[in-house]
Parts: C-alpha cells; sequence; structure tokens
C-alpha cells in the first residue's frame, strides 16, 4: 500500500468532495447539485472518481481530505458509502485522507458507525453539514456522537456560514442557512473540550463570529475552502496572520473550487512569508497527526 510522504508534499488540502459513487449515484440530488453549480459558477463541472481525485492531487504533490455528506434525514436522498469513500482513499493513501459523514440524527446507530469506521476503515475524521442535515450544531440529539468522535480522538469539520446549495432553488431547497452560524459550534467546543473542530470556510454573514471562536477555545480551526482568496474579508487574513496563524487551514472545496484557483489567487494575497507553510500545510500536518515531518518556521 502506498505511504504519504508528508515532506515532499507542498500542501494538504483539507476540503474535498466525493461527489459520485463508483456506481454513478450523486452525493446529492439533482436539484441541490444544479443549484450548487449556479452557485459557484461551475456549470458542466464534471464529478471525478476518488481515483481521479488522487490523480489530480498526486500531480500537483498535494495530499486531500476528502468526505462526503450524510443528510438522509433532511433530504431523503441516500448518501455515498462512507466505507467506499474509505477504501478508495486506502488506494491512494500517498495522496487521499479519509473523512467520514455521519447523520447526527441516526442516534445510536450513528454512535455504532462512527466507532466503526475509525477502527475498522481508518478514518481521520467527521464532516457535519447542520444546514443540508437540518440540525443546529448544538442540539443534544447529535451529541452522542461528538463525544463519540472525541473519544476516537479525531476531527469534526462543520460547514459554517452560506451555502451554495440549495441556493436559487425555491425555498432554499429546504436549507435553513441559521444552522451555518459558527456561535452555535462555540456551545460544541465548550460541551466536548478536547473535541478538535475545524469550520469550514470564511463564514459569511458571520466571520467575524467564526474569529472570536477560534481565538477563544484552543481546539477551534478555520479551513479557508468555499471561496477564492482574493475575496476573503480582511480581518480574516489578519488574524490568519496573526492571532490564528497555527489554525487555518488551506481547502478548496474542489471539485466546484480547483486548488489551481485557490492557489493562484493566494498567492497574491499579503500572508506573511513564515506563515504561508503554515496554512497550507503544517497546520495541517500537526492537526490530523500526519507524521513528524512538519516543517519549521520562524513564527
Amino acid at each position: 500500500m502506498a505511504v504519504m510522504n508528508v515532506a515532499d508534499l507542498v500542501a494538504i488540502d483539507v476540503h474535498t468532495h466525493a461527489e459520485i459513487s463508483k456506481d454513478g449515484h450523486g452525493a446529492l440530488s439533482a436539484e441541490l447539485f444544479g443549484a450548487s453549480e449556479d452557485y459557484f459558477k461551475a456549470h458542466g463541472h464534471r464529478q471525478p472518481t476518488i481515483a481521479e481525485l488522487a490523480a489530480y492531487y498526486r500531480e500537483r504533490k498535494m495530499a486531500a481530505v476528502v468526505f462526503t455528506v450524510d443528510a438522509e434525514h433532511a433530504t431523503g436522498h441516500p448518501r455515498i458509502s462512507n466505507e467506499e469513500v474509505a477504501d478508495s482513499c486506502a488506494e491512494h493513501a500517498d495522496v487521499l485522507i479519509p473523512f467520514a459523514s455521519v447523520d447526527p440524527w441516526k442516534g445510536r446507530a450513528g454512535v455504532r458507525e462512527a466507532r466503526r469506521l475509525v477502527g475498522e476503515y481508518g478514518v481521520r475524521g467527521f464532516k457535519f453539514h447542520p444546514s443540508i442535515q437540518g440540525i443546529a450544531p448544538n442540539d443534544p440529539v447529535a451529541y452522542p456522537l461528538y463525544e463519540a468522535i472525541e473519544e476516537l480522538g479525531v476531527p469534526a469539520l462543520f460547514h459554517t456560514g452560506q451555502t451554495g446549495i440549495g441556493a436559487g432553488v425555491p425555498g432554499g431547497g429546504g436549507i435553513r442557512l441559521k444552522h451555518g452560524n459558527p456561535m452555535l459550534v462555540d456551545d460544541v467546543a465548550v460541551d466536548f473540550p478536547e473535541l478538535r473542530i475545524i469550520l469550514a470556510h470564511p463564514s459569511f454573514p458571520w466571520q467575524d463570529e467564526a474569529l472570536a471562536v477560534a481565538t477563544h477555545k484552543p481546539y477551534v480551526y478555520i479551513d479557508l475552502s468555499g471561496w477564492s482568496p482574493k475575496y476573503f474579508p480582511p480581518q480574516l487574513v489578519r488574524y490568519a496572520n496573526t492571532l490564528l496563524k497555527d489554525k487555518v487551514l488551506f481547502g478548496s472545496d474542489y471539485p466546484v473550487i480547483t486548488p489551481d484557483r485557490w492557489m493562484a489567487d493566494f498567492d497574491k494575497l499579503e500572508i506573511k512569508p513564515e506563515v504561508r507553510p503554515k496554512i497550507l500545510k503544517d497546520n495541517a500536518v500537526r492537526l490530523l497527526g500526519l507524521g513528524t515531518q512538519e516543517r519549521t518556521t520562524d513564527a
């Protein structure tokens, strides 16, 4: 089996999506997927298989965290199998890192699944999309699952802010944006103090809330996915350069935003030279426990 050589990587993308299964099943319904394409102006983009995703990142000397979203309770749309994602990532372990997604509404069954996925399939973290899953991050229904993830010692990544999924569909496809407020995740950080949490995306319209949570709670991180860096709010750039330089992570949201586009715009951003490698790779290496090859920099 291929082994990841962290020292040879130029970056680690902590936010990519498995959009299609081996049998052609999509992660979203056609209606929601079309709305996402419209939002990101990514009409007709290919939905790469996980093997194709691996080849894409391998060519760029990058690694990528891969996940799907389990929102079956709220949407009625069956997810892509976590086991398929994990097995496919294992076939490309030199560049891919498997995360899973378990719908919090699954209760005890979800807790059992989370434990099995980490123990038997080597899953390295869990993705939550509260807006699509139809549940506030601090809903007690989700707490047994968070407790298990905290015990397993792997991170939980939460979508925050607005979402392109459902945008323009009548009623937003039933998706409530309020569940994307990072202050709801602050409750999770309080109630599960050892849980490593990633707030995904610049959290429009709650960017300041996300920065407040990440500076106040020691195990809360921010990923920079879903936006071109040229549109980052100025306060996000300022905090990434200073107070949060060890807690900000490169993420693209591939395939709707490519790392090529993201990196080209990031190159133009006023990020300190000593902070740039932290964001692109070193912070993720430490958070995900990927090895001892972390690059050292003068802070």
